[in-house]
């Protein structure tokens, strides 16, 4: 029984170069690869990705159509972010207005929209904070970005499942020990998301391999 290899799209958006985002990204992506799916990095502060959304045809923008492809063929997306005022910074909002929201306009009804190509896909976010979790919760910002940005989304790309891990506390001076326990935080998320995929594949393939072999049962029998 074959199976696609199982791709993941790992989004990061932080201006800073070595910052925590980027060793949260690296370590999910290596222990991806070390379960033996592929995981794909998508840089947007070093690409230079454009967060401006100036055009709201039912086309996509010419300029995503390199995100669009990568984004089709993968299995899992990643997001990976500082919370910045409440919320991701504006590369994340942009990414998802031009690349997840192609084809959609502001005249449409996201409740009755169809736009099916990340059904089924699973989604993570990664988020950081200054801030403790504590107090993020009591400001309410915690549930409302989990309500606001990944049940959302799941909800209108009809994605399989959504899952939210912050880390806070995340300041200059981190202690070796408390980085080196969140990013395996990071590591176990990938290697449950990756058992998770792997098994829904496997299903999946099941489920075709027995609709064909009772296909031409049914057919006798009409």
């Amino acid at each position: 029984m074959a199976i696609d290899p199982i791709r993941h799209l790992v989004v990061l958006a932080h201006p800073r170069r070595g910052s925590f985002n980027h060793q949260i990204a690296q370590a999910y992506c290596d222990a991806v690869e070390a379960c033996g799916q592929r995981a794909f990095l998508r840089d947007l502060y070093l690409n230079r990705f454009d967060p401006v959304l100036e055009y709201l045809g039912e086309a996509p923008e010419l300029e995503v159509v390199y995100d669009l492809t990568e984004i089709r063929h993968c299995d899992v997306v990643v997001f990976v972010y500082p919370i910045w005022f409440g919320g991701p910074p504006a590369m994340i909002k942009g990414y998802v207005d031009r690349v997840l929201g192609a084809g959609f306009k502001p005249s449409h009804d996201h409740a009755q929209a169809h736009n099916p190509f990340l059904k089924g896909r699973h989604m993570i976010s990664f988020s950081t904070s200054a801030s403790t979790e504590a107090w993020l919760g009591e400001q309410g910002q915690l549930t409302a970005l989990r309500e606001s940005f990944d049940r959302y989304l799941g909800t209108i790309f009809q994605l399989a499942a959504t899952e939210h891990v912050h880390i806070d506390a995340v300041v200059e001076g981190l202690s070796e020990q408390y980085a080196a326990e969140q990013l395996e935080r990071v590591r176990q998320a990938a290697r449950n998301t990756c058992a998770t995929v792997l098994g829904a594949a496997h299903r999946a393939e099941m489920a075709k391999l027995t609709d064909e072999e009772t296909r031409p049962d049914a057919a006798r029998k009409d």
